[in-house]
């Protein structure tokens, strides 16, 4: 699910109520800047909206069911194990086919049905969702667009905490993918072949001494995948960490002193000085 389909599947919950004019309403005031301030956290959302009729703002609240911990080891599990996705998501960025990932799990992302959200306002008006929460809706899509961690948030896992268990994930599956290599290099698959400096590479050796023909494919692919990637955070004119690369692709099965060897590598990656 991109970025933009997450927002279109939040609105179609919404809109699937049939009050036109009233959605109608709520999408010009939003694009007219009515809504004044939007905080999403844990299982809620809410807005101050003051409309051009209205006397003074008025407070919209949209809730939803936070996943529990349980749920949230499941599914940060799923997307650690699949390089696409834990990419994606560390490099801010929403990954295609996400909502696979929480649909296997019995779970959906933003709410699919209204019998999933709880709203209120203070305005009080009848029926509800009123125009404030109608304009709210639409400030809540338009900030899935811009930042689509903001559905993780309200559905309990912040970003931080989302890409530190990501991250340490990945990690556990390096040290023990070399755990089951001690050598520190996996085996060659059958009929082809490794020279000893390739072999010698992998547990540390020197880097330029005889390069396989795979390395060099291997250099290929991680140098595209460095000119390719977007700013962290998903924001326009966000700058990207310098160790984003480590972070891009499956962790090598290396490790040194039972560190893997992507944590060993990234203060040196901090230290590159800014483009």
């Amino acid at each position: 699910m991109t970025d933009d389909r997450l927002a279109v599947a939040f609105l179609g919950t919404f809109e699937s109520l049939r009050m036109g004019p009233t959605f109608a309403r709520g999408r010009r005031d939003e694009r007219s800047g009515h809504v004044r301030s939007l905080t999403i956290s844990s299982s809620l959302v809410m807005a101050q909206v003051r409309g051009p009729d209205d006397p003074r703002a008025f407070r919209a609240r949209i809730a939803v069911r936070a996943f529990g911990a349980s749920e949230w080891a499941a599914l940060e599990e799923t997307m650690a194990g699949e390089a696409r996705y834990a990419a994606s998501l560390l490099g801010g960025r929403m990954p295609a086919g996400i909502a696979d990932v929480f649909a296997a799990a019995g779970l959906s992302l933003v709410p699919l049905s209204l019998d999933e959200v709880a709203m209120d306002c203070s305005c009080e008006r009848w029926p509800m969702p009123c125009v404030h929460l109608a304009a709210t809706c639409y400030a809540v899509a338009r900030s899935f667009q811009e930042d689509p961690f903001g559905a993780f948030t309200w559905r309990g896992r912040g970003r931080d905490e989302l890409l530190v268990h990501l991250r340490e994930l990945r990690n556990a599956h390096a040290v023990a993918a070399t755990s089951a290599h001690p050598d520190g290099f996996l085996p060659t698959a059958p009929g082809s072949s490794a020279s000893a400096d390739d072999r010698g590479m992998a547990r540390g050796g020197n880097p330029s001494a005889g390069r396989g023909e795979h390395l060099g494919e291997a250099d290929e692919f991680w140098g595209s995948t460095l000119s390719a990637a977007a700013p962290v955070g998903g924001r326009p004119g966000a700058v990207s960490r310098p160790d984003a690369l480590l972070d891009q692709l499956d962790p090598p099965p290396l490790a040194q002193d039972g560190r893997p060897i992507v944590e060993v590598l990234r203060p040196a990656y901090l230290a590159l000085p800014d483009e």
